[in-house]
């Protein structure tokens, strides 16, 4: 099992837009596995990008709604519908905003042998996926907050009110 740490606001990384995977080979598979390591290694995970890993790569896993997989360059169809529970970021730990996101998504993409792959949910499950696939275009979900809320986050982020390991020794 290989759990990789998380790398937290302000690495560049995060806010670099992911490269498309173009092959579908052993490296992937190994990706693949880290980051479902990473994912179930800590309790309480949602889910994981490669760029939060350090890896430029559009491939992200997930463990949300009852459903636990991953999901290699998605593109993401959402509905008007929306939803407006709290979220959170292992890339920001231990900070939650109320967090409007389409009530309903589908995400079409490949799975890590290159098989087109199709994941549709609401609710939590549809969150996870409109939040993995932020990370993959270099956007967290602080990016999509607005008004007193933006500011408040960004006001607790600045402040380093979050949960960062390097404030743990």
């Amino acid at each position: 099992m290989t759990m990789r740490p998380i790398r937290i606001i302000g690495d560049p990384v995060l806010r670099t837009p992911s490269e498309p995977v173009t092959s579908f080979d052993d490296e992937l598979r190994a990706l693949v596995t880290d980051l479902m390591d990473t994912l179930l290694g800590a309790p309480g995970r949602a889910g994981v990008a490669a760029p939060q890993i350090g890896v430029n790569a559009q491939v992200f896993v997930y463990d949300a709604g009852g459903h636990r997989g991953h999901l290699v360059n998605p593109t993401l169809q959402v509905s008007e519908e929306l939803q407006d529970d709290d979220e959170g970021c292992l890339s920001i730990p231990g900070l939650y905003f109320p967090t409007p996101r389409a009530l309903h998504a589908t995400a079409h993409g490949f799975d890590q042998h290159g098989e087109p792959l199709t994941i549709s949910g609401s609710g939590f499950l549809a969150r996870a996926l409109q939040h993995e696939t932020d990370h993959l275009a270099g956007r967290l979900y602080v990016d999509t907050l607005r008004g007193d809320t933006r500011r408040k986050a960004l006001r607790e982020i600045r402040a380093g009110r979050f949960d960062s390991p390097s404030r743990h020794g």
